[in-house]
């Protein structure tokens, strides 16, 4: 098993988990219960493959999704308005992306 993703933040961890198991990664959680302990400002939740050969998919789809690569704006072709990559249709005429 190896570990390929922790933080303080649960909610960020297990929709990792759900990512990599979407993805058809095998993976564990461990110190589910490390907020119940004595010290629990050093136990995060963390996120380990099962499999060793599946570290590098887990970490690459991880990265991707940390890291979105960057979309360009679209200028419509109709009323001449820029748009976030992200339209599929103008803000301002609702005319399709090209």
């Amino acid at each position: 098993m190896k570990l390929v993703y922790t933080n303080e933040n649960n909610i960020l961890v297990n929709h990792a988990k759900n990512i990599l198991e979407n993805e058809g990664v095998e993976v564990s959680l461990k110190n589910e219960h490390g907020s119940t302990g004595m010290h629990p400002q050093f136990m995060f939740l963390e996120v380990w493959v099962n499999n060793d050969a599946d570290e590098k998919k887990a970490k690459r789809i991880l990265e991707e999704i940390e890291n979105p690569p960057e979309t360009e704006e679209w200028v419509c072709a109709n009323c001449q308005e820029k748009n976030d990559a992200s339209f599929e249709l103008c803000w301002h005429c609702q005319a399709p992306a090209n």
